[in-house]
């Protein structure tokens, strides 16, 4: 009787062990999916022929030109602030690294930022114009664009897009 209870013990002890050992691969902390947010969109230059509007027929992209994305909160203060330069294309994409949101739906992005225009390279195109906010401030579409990868998520939302205008420009739209 002894050594079938023995046996059992041993048995039973062994499953243990097993059914320990199974846990011991499961980790103990699940992993973040960490969620990025960027904006993009285009900077241009105005024609003079559509000064005064807010058409962007033949104008042409801006190499090098200064964007600045503003973000902030429900209280109205400045929750983030960055600088951004377009591409060969003038095209900008702004990752807002260190952009937290306190409020998930009061200091949400596409509430809480917009873009700017802040300068321009080209001399003969630099005067700020309010083409689709520009001045003031772009607000920011949520157009569906998503990155996805192994814990790694971006949302994309657009702004614009902006434009400067030429300085020799003179309005033609008034009588």
């Amino acid at each position: 009787m002894a050594r079938t209870q023995i046996m059992i013990l041993f048995s039973l002890l062994s499953v243990a062990f097993h059914s320990n050992a199974a846990y011991e691969h499961i980790p103990t902390k699940a992993v973040e999916r960490k969620v990025n947010i960027a904006v993009e969109g285009i900077v241009y230059c105005q024609k003079c022929e559509h000064f005064g509007s807010w058409s962007l027929d033949g104008a042409e992209p801006i190499a090098e030109a200064k964007v600045s994305v503003i973000c902030k909160d429900h209280r109205n203060r400045v929750s983030y602030y960055k600088a951004f330069k377009t591409d060969a294309n003038g095209y900008f994409y702004a990752q807002l690294e260190g952009f937290k949101m306190r409020h998930y739906l009061l200091d949400h992005p596409l509430t809480s930022c917009k873009v700017r225009l802040v300068s321009s390279p080209l001399k003969s195109c630099n005067l700020l114009s309010n083409v689709n906010y520009g001045l003031n401030g772009s607000p920011l579409r949520y157009e569906n664009k998503r990155l996805l990868g192994e814990n790694y998520e971006a949302v994309i939302y657009a702004a614009g897009p902006v434009a400067f205008r030429p300085s020799h420009c003179t309005p033609n739209n008034f009588p």
